[in-house]
């Protein structure tokens, strides 16, 4: 029996599609459902990463020992609070975007004055299936030795599902489908939303940028903007034809673009690169990304590396990436691309995202370079 008194505990199971099996305890929405299951390393940002786009459709495994301890900042209700712009406060998007959530102790009470509800309740309005009990660490060894796997979890009671059912996310899934204007600033920014983050807006807004977001499908055409930044989102970037397309038709101008996360693949595969499916990909805020020096070859580097935030399953092909463009960065540990960037023009990407939030903020000065680009071609414009 719980600890908590009235809290009735069920019995659910995580099976992976190597026909491994975890028993456990189920928590939040009591249902049965089926995703591709990832990890993530970070030692906090688990409501951000929850709520990230990036993250749809997935089971996520959080490898810290405890969830929910300081409970969830949004109303009893467990609708999130807003701030002054219609964004949602403390959360990447208006709900949660992941299907199940893997962890190894549920702390069932919140004790921390912002909160309004517990995870569990959280999940539970959201229909969001959490199982904990498991050693989630060992499960991420598993998963680091044989690559990212489908799998479903089954609660006590509940009808089974099928792996089939689990269907990898993309654009269409998290963008939103209307123009939104956010801030009156005087340099004017396209957001191509493809899964875009609230705090991509946030960092833009604390630098007096215009945001102009537009559905991922967009081609901007009547759009009045300054520069294009081509948001992280979900799934496979070569099921974003017509992004890539309206990227291909930006770079026949000068008007800075820059990409993050899924942003990055697309600009790539715009240049002409190419992409592929990761083993496991890179998911957490502790992921170190070395940058290599402007002019510098392939294999020289700055020798200054950054401790980013990243949620993605694919990367940059390495040796693809097309003359007229080089590597920016790349991953410490694998050695994966993680940057790229035009040699004779205002277009860059990285795979990681310097809008990360909670953190880190290592990188966050590289949407001030972006204004800075931005504030030079229009000068170079006579504007």
């Amino acid at each position: 029996m719980s600890k908590y008194k009235g809290f009735k505990r069920s019995l659910a199971k995580l099976i992976l599609e190597d026909g491994s099996e975890y028993l456990g305890w189920s928590f939040g929405k009591k249902r049965s459902i089926a995703g591709e299951v990832v990890v993530n390393t970070g030692m906090g940002g688990l409501i951000q990463t929850l709520t990230d786009p990036a993250s749809h459709g997935q089971i996520l495994i959080s490898t810290y020992p405890m969830a929910g301890n300081g409970g969830i900042p949004v109303r009893r209700n467990g609708t999130p609070n807003f701030d002054d712009h219609g964004l949602p406060l403390s959360l990447e998007s208006e709900k949660i975007q992941t299907c199940g959530l893997v962890i190894s102790d549920l702390c069932e009470k919140a004790s921390h004055y912002s909160a309004g509800t517990t995870l569990s309740g959280w999940l539970e309005k959201e229909a969001v299936t959490g199982i904990y009990g498991i050693d989630t660490r060992a499960l991420a060894v598993r998963l680091r030795e044989r690559g990212a796997m489908k799998g479903k979890i089954l609660v006590e009671g509940k009808n089974d599902v099928t792996l089939d059912s689990c269907i990898l996310s993309n654009p269409s899934n998290v963008s939103n489908n209307a123009v939104k204007t956010f801030g009156e600033g005087s340099i004017k920014v396209a957001l191509i939303d493809c899964g875009a983050k609230a705090n991509v807006i946030r960092c833009l807004l604390a630098r007096n940028v215009k945001v102009i977001r537009v559905p991922f499908f967009h081609n901007l055409e009547g759009i009045d903007y300054d520069g294009i930044i081509v948001s992280g989102g979900p799934g496979d970037p070569k099921d974003c034809g017509k992004t890539i397309e309206t990227i291909r038709k930006a770079f026949e101008s000068s008007k800075p673009v820059f990409g993050t996360g899924l942003g990055n693949l697309i600009m790539a595969l715009a240049a002409g690169a190419d992409t592929y499916k990761m083993p496991f990909g890179h998911r957490g805020q502790n992921q170190p990304c070395i940058e290599k020096a402007e002019g510098q070859t392939e294999g020289q580097d700055t020798g200054r590396c950054y401790v980013t935030s990243q949620n993605h399953g694919f990367a940059v092909r390495s040796g693809t990436v097309p003359g007229g463009w080089q590597t920016w960065f790349t991953n410490a540990n694998d050695g994966a691309i993680e940057g790229i960037r035009c040699e004779n023009k205002p277009f860059s990407a990285v795979q990681f995202y310097p809008e990360g939030c909670p953190g880190p903020r290592d990188t966050e000065f590289l949407f001030d370079r972006f204004i800075e680009q931005i504030k030079l071609y229009r000068a170079n414009k006579g504007e």
